[in-house]
């Protein structure tokens, strides 16, 4: 049986309604990701969040009227609380407290699959935890019994400072291995000329739908928060012939924890070493402004927002107001319709063509190697064959670094 929860929350007063209406909205579908049930929620209108006890006094008693009308399991905050305010609300309704942050850290723990997810989230909970162990008190004696528990695969997070500091010292050497490994494989890929593509979005705005479409895989696609943790890379063919790696990535998210991008740094630097961003946008969401600022954010953040990006408006088939694409250059689509997703790769070669440099070569018939090295480098636009000169004349697209550009062949 789902926990029954009661989120509350305070708005101040520089967020408006609307704002505020979406941001209690995300929070309930995150409570409803972490398989909790909202019984009730629970406003006030602040300056700021009380010192102590995040709410006043009156809301305070209110709260305690629904706790006896609901058999309330669990309280949730829209923001992240201080150790103490942790502490006084635990003491003052002998209930667990968590805040968003922490409901955000449980979702990840469920969903890690691979060593690398499991071990980035448990780093990203004890540097969450660490801080704030002297306000945990009841929470901690709960740990595996509920949301906000739940550590990386079956583990039970310790809670002793002396044993988070070595855990954590642990995790990071572990993880600098899989970051050394994934360096590698990014290095042998730029040696090799793979052209890399990679899909973010805000969490839910049907990265995973496109590429499962796109690429005939099988990662997880749900209409729920935070779907996708492990990232998966898989080839893809465009129309040219050329074949890019695409790499489908987490979600992110407003006010994601800072301990969790820190955490993920190395998973999100497949973003930061792409050619080319694919911005996924669900525009029919009523929010889907603020949800696409957030992710140019962040991609400021990683310092990626100097990549070329194709904004992809996806769930076209779902909008009910007439819209206009802020960023260019952009697609309106659904990925769940096939011509959609034919004009989408078409643009994608169109965006790769606008950053590439124009060739012109002659290649003798016999020098069938070098052929098939600008079949597998390069966007060809045309390739024909002289009888007379036995050579295959191709014109098309290479990247402004790569040696075929050079070549004693060109023309």
């Amino acid at each position: 049986m789902n926990e029954q929860v009661l989120i509350i929350a305070v708005q101040r007063k520089q967020i408006d309604d609307l704002r505020f209406s979406y941001s209690l909205e995300e929070l309930m579908a995150l409570t409803e990701t972490a398989k909790g049930s909202v019984a009730q929620v629970i406003t006030q209108k602040r300056d700021h969040p009380h010192p102590a006890l995040y709410l006043g006094a009156g809301k305070l008693a209110e709260m305690e009227e629904q706790l006896e009308a609901n058999e309330i399991d669990l309280l949730i905050a829209n923001d992240e609380l201080s150790a103490s305010q942790t502490r006084n609300l635990q003491e003052y309704f002998g209930l667990p407290v968590i805040d968003r942050s922490q409901l955000i850290l449980d979702i990840f723990a469920s969903r890690a699959i691979t060593n690398e997810g499991k071990l980035q989230v448990e780093l990203a909970q004890y540097q969450y935890l660490l801080p704030r162990l002297r306000g945990q008190g009841q929470a901690l004696s709960r740990l595996g019994a509920g949301i906000g528990t739940r550590g990386p695969g079956e583990t039970k997070l310790e809670t002793d400072r002396r044993h988070i500091n070595r855990r954590i010292d642990e995790i990071k050497r572990k993880l600098e291995t899989v970051v050394n490994q994934r360096k590698q494989y990014r290095s042998r890929r730029k040696t090799n000329y793979a052209f890399q593509i990679a899909l973010v979005g805000y969490t839910n705005a049907g990265k995973s739908t496109l590429f499962n479409r796109l690429t005939a895989s099988q990662s997880l696609e749900q209409d729920q928060l935070f779907a996708t943790l492990d990232p998966m890379s898989r080839q893809l063919k465009l129309p040219s012939g050329l074949r890019v790696i695409l790499t489908d990535t987490v979600g992110f998210m407003q006010d994601l924890p800072t301990a969790l991008i820190a955490a993920f740094r190395s998973t999100l630097e497949e973003v930061t070493e792409a050619d080319l961003i694919l911005h996924v946008v669900d525009v029919s969401h009523p929010d889907h402004y603020q949800h696409q600022q957030t992710v140019l954010n962040l991609l400021k953040d990683l310092a990626a927002d100097t990549v070329p990006t194709l904004t992809i408006y996806n769930k076209s088939d779902l909008m009910t107001a007439e819209f206009m694409p802020i960023q260019k250059p952009s697609i309106t689509m659904s990925a769940l319709a096939a011509s959609d997703r034919v004009a989408l790769l078409s643009e994608i070669e169109a965006v790769i063509k606008a950053s590439w440099l124009p060739y012109s070569v002659m290649i003798p018939a016999n020098q069938g190697k070098l052929l098939q090295q600008y079949r597998q480098h390069s966007i060809i636009d045309k390739q024909v064959f002289s009888e007379i000169d036995e050579c295959y004349h191709l014109e098309g697209y290479l990247p402004s670094a790569h040696p075929l550009l050079v070549t004693d062949h060109q023309k």
